[in-house]
């Protein structure tokens, strides 16, 4: 998708363009069907002012010809992109990055929309602007500083990039370099390969030595990370190398290793000429044979780095990535020349400084001095030639790009001669995808591929450096590194030819949470104290006390939140209460409505239909309260729970203990008189119950007013000796106390209502309702003191958040379900599956009915005469369900 471009950068592009070109040729151009980007450092960083220096001969030229040589392989090959040709747009970065970013807004100009309709140059002419080919993927850079720059830019126009040598850890962050990948291993692997190495070597106190910048930098970085990681090596120092290092520098660095003399083991990552000047302080501080050199692939199996220095080199461990020499491109290199490589257009510069002449140019005067080219010099044979480490690794970048298109036209384009329109143009994102699944054996003979993070796995040889026992002098090959250590220790020899391996070593590492109290005078020495308690580690030497709201993470090296906790829906915890609230409100709502609908049926007016429906309202909110008391704590939610807590047993309750008291009442009338007690009436009973169940509302509005609610974090609860089981719990404010508060009411209307039921317990059979309730009050006495124990025993417990709220709720509904099981289930029944029995029966008058109870109470006082009467006639049967409505009484 293209991007419009601000005015600005389009009047720079459209008049700087041609004067850019008509200065010096900055790019390389191959026509073909595919394009691809190339980014080489073809000339050395230049002076102040001037951003490209002199021609990079093995870095430069000859990986930019390995370029060259693997799109003359590639598009030669029937079998890979038959039916595409690749074509190529080079750049020179001058090593350094801000140049390459420059130069790389070449490849992106074509997915850029350049509005030119206000654009003007300096004298008033339109800029001139060519539509430039579309490049799809890049090769490069080098450098890992250039390859960051470039890739925060190609990013943007998702254009797939693969470097052939930037080795920088943080080019694996997948989130910041998503487009980026690389043929060569990144410094994480080199880091972990030399760690393993100095632990092969029973070594735990090790220094530190980089180059400043990218490469130096994160080499040790990683090196540092992944040995505190793994833990068993100590830094002793880590030190950087600067820039443009003054005059003692290097000898100053040697001081100051020589503090800390017992970590003997340096690991170096370092440029070539700082790793000679290192090696020649030490020899000027007579410490040849103290050191342990562990260098990184930039000193490789090189001898610049230590001609004239072997002495202090000698039994320096060095690694390399794993390569080998193309022998096809030398012989493509060599048979270069100026007439047959006119697409280099920096070629001509190469010669002259490769055969150390000077070409004739058209106006230019001939410098006397300087011999001139013939022409007829040939590379490797008057002049020295030696091909570049990387040149394996820019073919396999461009083998790999080639690969990806491959597939990808096989499968978007099968059986087309060239690009289809599902390729044109090409997604960067559907060809990233390609290219990090090509797997193929590269021009070494080894495996290319990619991990989730576009790296190559890492293969590197180890190396070391040795003067005696051996013929020729030099590095010998000791192992090896691929994802793990092959070592071959005995082959190994130090300074001096010894073959006993030197001590490097101190104290062991603290673990993490452990502060280190240093021994005196011994920088890098220490004994490890652990955090405990609530304490995490704040530095290496310090332990702090954590927040009250926080807690150490597992390994004490900092702190997290304490985690809050509450009751969640999805918690086995709320399963049952919820379980048993939603039956308990499918059931009270089936019975209400049961109940309206033969409303004015003998058994629903029999069972007192007002104070029914009144005691099913009251077990209904009982049931609901299980859904607030799991809800999250909240204002509403806890002013709620206030509130509807008591409301509901209030009314259930309420509403039994009047009932029970009316037909206790009557049944101790009818003992003495035949007029009926007072206050008997529905609008009476109602009248009681909205009374007694004010009580309950007034008090509770009462606590609303004085103490408006509101959730609060509790972690002082939960704040136990262990900090991982610390718990900060998110409850409303409501003590236990204030709980059983807002309940106690509702205890004491139960109570009293089944000492009623007790004293009501002779009521003849007739009046059947009170048996009904005082099996009802009992069952929830027992509830509610089985809820007791349990509810305050857990106060301690780190389950109390869970167990109280679940014992609570379910009690709640037990005692629920036990009235509505027992009082209205019954008469459901009958309504339902026996309606023949829901009938008018005779209504008699209160007269008739004190005489009833005057005989019942009569017969009741003879049979307790004969104690275990087995010849009594037993009482008739009555059909199950079978619920008689009590007495009429006509007034």
């Amino acid at each position: 998708m293209g991007q419009p471009w601000p005015p600005v950068l389009l009047l720079l592009w459209g008049c700087g363009a041609v004067a850019q070109q008509g200065t010096q040729p900055f790019s390389i151009r191959i026509e073909g069907d595919v394009t691809l980007g190339g980014l080489f450092p073809v000339h050395a960083r230049g002076l102040a002012g001037v951003p490209c220096g002199e021609v990079k001969k093995e870095k430069g030229i000859h990986r930019m010809e390995a370029m060259l040589y693997a799109l003359d392989q590639i598009n030669a090959d029937p079998q890979l992109l038959p039916n595409l040709t690749l074509g190529a747009r080079i750049l020179d970065t001058c090593s350094r990055d801000t140049y390459a970013l420059e130069q790389s807004l070449t490849f992106v100009q074509a997915l850029i929309q350049k509005d030119t309709s206000d654009v003007r140059c300096a004298d008033g002419r339109p800029p001139l602007l060519t539509r430039p080919e579309r490049v799809v993927a890049v090769v490069g850079a080098s450098a890992s500083s250039v390859s960051i720059m470039v890739a925060n830019v190609l990013r943007l126009f998702a254009i797939p990039q693969i470097s052939y040598a930037s080795t920088a850890p943080e080019l694996s962050d997948n989130n910041r370099y998503d487009y980026f990948s690389r043929v060569v291993p990144p410094d994480s692997y080199q880091a972990q390969a030399m760690l393993d190495v100095v632990k092969a070597l029973g070594w735990n106190y090790v220094s530190t030595l980089a180059s400043e910048g990218n490469y130096g930098e994160s080499g040790v970085e990683a090196f540092v990370q992944i040995s505190r990681e793994a833990g068993g090596v100590c830094i002793a120092q880590s030190m950087k190398i600067p820039r443009e290092p003054r005059a003692g520098e290097f000898d100053k660095l040697i001081k100051r290793l020589m503090e800390t003399p017992n970590a003997r083991g340096i690991i170096i990552f370092a440029n070539e000429d700082d790793i000679k000047r290192v090696l020649e302080a030490a020899r000027r501080a007579s410490l040849t044979g103290h050191f342990l050199w562990v260098g990184s692939d930039s000193w490789g199996s090189k001898i610049s780095p230590i001609l004239r220095q072997e002495e202090v080199a000698e039994g320096a461990v060095t690694i390399l990535p794993k390569r080998a020499s193309i022998d096809g491109f030398d012989q493509y290199f060599t048979s270069r020349s100026l007439e047959n490589n006119r697409r280099n257009i920096w070629f001509a510069e190469f010669w002259e400084d490769d055969f150390k002449c000077k070409l004739t140019r058209p106006g230019a005067q001939p410098e006397e001095a300087t011999r001139k080219c013939t022409g007829e010099e040939r590379i490797g044979r008057d002049s020295t030639y030696e091909q570049e480490g990387k040149v394996q690794f820019v073919i396999d970048a461009v083998y790999a790009m080639a690969h990806a298109l491959h597939n990808m036209h096989l499968d978007l384009c099968p059986g087309a001669p060239g690009l289809c329109e599902r390729m044109d143009p090409m997604d960067g994102r559907t060809l990233l995808h390609y290219i990090r699944g090509v797997t193929f054996n590269g021009s070494a003979g080894t495996p290319v591929m990619f991990n989730e993070n576009g790296d190559a796995p890492g293969r590197y040889d180890i190396f070391q450096y040795q003067l005696t026992n051996t013929t020729v002098p030099g590095y010998k090959a000791i192992g090896q590194w691929t994802e793990y250590l092959r070592l071959n220790i005995e082959e190994m020899q130090w300074s001096g030819g010894q073959q006993d391996i030197p001590s490097s070593v101190c104290s062991l590492p603290c673990g993490p949470g452990e502060r280190k109290k240093m021994v005196k005078g011994v920088p890098c020495c220490w004994h490890c104290e652990l955090c405990d308690g609530y304490q995490y580690q704040l530095d290496e030497f310090t332990c702090e006390t954590c927040p009250f709201d926080m807690r150490p993470s597992p390994n004490r090296t900092a702190c997290r939140p304490t985690p809050i906790v509450k009751l969640e829906w999805s918690s086995p915890w709320a399963v049952l209460p919820v379980c048993l609230a939603m039956a308990g409100i499918l059931s009270t709502t089936f019975v209400v409505v049961t109940f309206v609908r033969h409303n004015n049926t003998p058994i629903v007016r029999a069972s007192g239909r007002e104070l029914s429906y009144v005691l099913l309202t009251g077990i209904f909110l009982i049931y609901a309260i299980t859904f607030l008391m799991i809800a999250e704590p909240g204002v509403v939610v806890c002013a709620a729970r206030r509130l509807f807590l008591g409301l509901g047993m209030a009314l259930s309750y309420s509403a039994l203990l009047t009932k029970t008291n009316r037909i206790y009442r009557i049944f101790e009338q009818g003992k003495k008189a035949v007029t009926p007690p007072r206050f008997i009436s529905p609008t009476s009973q109602l009248a009681i119950t909205f009374s007694l169940s004010a009580v309950q509302l007034v008090g509770t509005l009462a606590w609303l007013g004085a103490l408006p609610p509101h959730s609060v974090i509790d972690y002082e609860e939960q704040r136990v000796p262990n900090p991982e089981a610390a718990r900060g719990v998110l409850k409303c404010d409501m003590s236990d106390l204030s709980l059983i508060c807002c309940l106690g009411y509702s205890l004491l209307l139960m109570v009293t209502c089944t000492v009623y039921a007790i004293k009501a317990r002779g009521v003849p059979e007739t009046f059947n309702e009170a048996k009904p309730i005082g099996f009802t009050m009992y069952t929830t006495c027992i509830v509610w003191l089985a809820f007791v124990p349990i509810f305050f025993g857990t106060a301690q417990s780190a389950e109390k958040i869970y167990i109280q709220t679940t014992t609570l709720t379910v009690s709640m509904s037990l005692s629920a379900s036990v009235s509505l099981g027992m009082l209205y289930v019954p008469k459901v029944y009958v309504i339902i599956f026996h309606p023949e029995q829901n009938v008018a029966k005779r209504k008699r008058s209160f007269k008739a009915a004190a005489t009833t109870i005057s005989a019942s109470t009569r017969l009741s006082q003879k049979g307790s005469e004969h104690q275990n009467g087995a010849d009594a006639a037993p009482a008739e049967p009555r059909s199950p369900g079978s619920c008689q409505p009590p007495l009429h009484f006509n007034h």
